[in-house]
């Protein structure tokens, strides 16, 4: 029994869904997602009080294993369509810094050379500060996916703190060999 896959998905004014054999479309006034699924395994409807049901056919373990990926994935495509995803990084390091021309998200992060990114069609990079980046769309999964990417270009470091981290990420601190020797 998948509690996930059981969950009703509500969908809020404003966003049209349409259940075709193979895809659910999702659209409103910020774009269209489309989630795909296995019309053999997986069924979806849409139910009363204008709610998404997902439904598997059959008990089969390949039927168990979409049952509930489905269901988020809808249940993302709604929300992002309504609201929308954001991910906030902010850059730690002297002379570290961003910045967005165009479609390309620039940053100085101690290479000997600037880190330049595309940025995907879709998606909206803000650099209101030159030590923070601000990602956001309707596609959770494009919006982590560059923020993942440009987090991984410079890690924080334990030591000093420095790099590229999500807002409300924390960095354990470790002590240094001097702080630790000088203890004894």
């Amino acid at each position: 029994m998948s509690r996930k896959g059981n969950k009703l998905i509500a969908i809020p004014q404003g966003v049209n869904v349409n259940v075709a054999p193979n895809n659910v479309t999702v659209s409103g006034q910020t774009g269209t997602l489309v989630v795909d699924y296995p019309a053999n395994l997986i069924t979806v409807e849409i139910v009363e009080n204008n709610k998404i049901k997902v439904s598997r056919k059959n008990d089969e373990k390949q039927a168990r294993i979409f049952h509930g990926t489905i269901n988020s994935n809808i249940a993302n495509a709604v929300f992002g369509i309504a609201n929308g995803y954001t991910k906030k990084l902010k850059i730690v390091g002297v002379g570290y810094k961003a910045s967005v021309s165009g479609n390309k998200l620039t940053l100085a992060i101690g290479f000997s050379h600037p880190v330049v990114f595309d940025i995907p069609e879709g998606l909206k990079v803000v650099c209101p500060t030159p030590t923070e980046i601000h990602i956001s769309g309707i596609n959770k999964f494009l919006v982590g996916e560059l923020a993942a990417n440009v987090r991984a270009t410079r890690k924080p470091e334990p030591y000093n703190g420095k790099g590229i981290m999500y807002f409300d990420e924390h960095i354990i601190r470790k002590v240094g060999k001097t702080a630790e020797g000088a203890k004894k």
